[in-house]
């Protein structure tokens, strides 16, 4: 949970209040890597496709000489970092935001107290915005709901193997037991 605190000043009267804000790591490191994750794909997307574009408008009219296949290469090579990059801004914003959305979710069912489904409310409340903002028709948003209800199961699944193992390995610290001993 995040949350704010306001501290007195210290002992030198001159020092003003400080505020000290708490946000949960996951948060940032969510949005952080889908937009990681979605300029790579971006990347490599628009220059693959820049390219077969680049080589399916000039098929006609390939070059004759040294000079004209260098020029030939060169500028198929500047389109295709430029719609890489192009390609690569949209898609680390789409991941970013429909990750943004995902965590919303998720905080705001644990915050309703709703902490042990929160991955698969958050899963199909993420499928719903989504089926909403693209105007998917009514077919494609059900299995769009499908797919986020299966990724949050999922996740929910993964979050409880790792709260048990984290109680496995508590508990052979305690008995004096290493984690993977008899």
């Amino acid at each position: 949970m995040s949350g704010a605190t306001i501290r007195e000043p210290s002992s030198n009267s001159k020092a003003p209040y400080s505020i000290h804000v708490e946000v949960p790591p996951r948060l940032y490191i969510v949005p952080g890597t889908a937009m990681v994750v979605g300029t790579a794909l971006g990347l490599v997307r628009g220059s693959r496709m820049a390219g077969l574009r680049f080589l399916a408008e000039n098929a006609h009219r390939p070059p004759t000489t040294i000079k004209g296949w260098y020029l030939y290469n060169k500028t198929k090579n500047y389109r295709m970092m430029l719609a890489g990059l192009q390609e690569a801004g949209k898609e680390a914003g789409k991941l970013g935001f429909t990750a943004i959305g995902w965590v919303t979710f998720e905080e705001g069912l644990k915050r309703m107290g709703w902490g042990e489904v929160s991955e698969i409310g958050a899963g199909v409340g993420t499928a719903a915005l989504f089926a909403g903002v693209y105007r998917l028709s009514l077919k494609a948003a059900y299995r769009t709901g499908i797919l986020g209800l299966v990724i949050g199961v999922t996740m929910r699944t993964m979050r409880y193997g790792r709260d048990h193992l984290a109680a496995q390995q508590v508990e052979g610290e305690t008995s004096g037991r290493g984690m993977f001993s008899r």
